[in-house]
């Protein structure tokens, strides 16, 4: 089972507040022993004593995107001559789903047309999609925000990004469908065109990781 959704003009807000400055530590801490307590757990037991320092430490992880700027991590280009296609595929990531607050994992692929001089290093475009993934998020959206980066801060021509991911509240939870994939795509500038669409999908979902 699979839910594919597409996107070429933003019907989802991408945009988000300013980069969160700290998480407080403290406060995650509370927050998780309380939980434990409402679920009918003992946050002092020998197992769980140590889970909310544990929590508020992953979290700094986790929710990191919270305190980056997709703006720091294009910031350095490379003055390479063309204006031709660039593909990066299968960039693995893991995100936290904002309604349920379990994970989300999968892969992304990006293209773009850069405009002449601006085209950066390809472990940047991974980093971008962490800066979008580590954060409480929603595929859609981060899709979008991924190719509006692109569009807005490399100043791309054209850019087309497509998310495959399992979503654990589709699998541990609910309907229980632990095969069922969901694929996004946003698609900007002149990779709307059909033939360099057709030429970025071909790239695309030619790899053999996806068959």
């Amino acid at each position: 089972m699979s839910r594919t959704t597409n996107s070429e003009d933003s019907s989802l807000s991408s945009s988000l507040p300013a980069p969160a400055q700290h998480i407080d530590s403290e406060g995650v801490r509370r927050a998780v022993r309380d939980y434990l307590i409402a679920i009918g757990e003992d946050p002092d037991r020998e197992g769980l004593k140590g889970t909310p320092d544990r929590i508020a430490r992953a979290s700094q992880e986790l929710f990191a995107g919270l305190r980056q700027d997709p703006q720091d991590v294009l910031s350095a280009r490379f003055d390479v001559k063309t204006e031709d296609l660039i593909v990066v595929r299968d960039i693995e990531f893991f995100s936290v789903c904002e309604h349920h607050l379990l994970p989300f994992h999968g892969l992304a692929h990006i293209g773009y047309i850069p405009t002449k001089d601006k085209v950066v290093g390809l472990s940047k475009l991974a980093r971008l999609v962490q800066v979008y993934a580590r954060r409480p998020q929603i595929q859609e959206r981060m899709t979008q925000q991924i190719a509006d980066a692109l569009m807005d801060v490399l100043e791309a021509k054209g850019a087309i990004v497509i998310t495959d991911c399992e979503h654990m509240c589709m699998s541990m939870r609910g309907v229980k469908q632990s095969q069922a994939r969901t694929v996004t795509s946003a698609v900007r500038g002149y990779l709307r065109q059909s033939d360099t669409r057709s030429e970025a999908l071909r790239l695309i979902l030619d790899a053999p990781a996806l068959h």
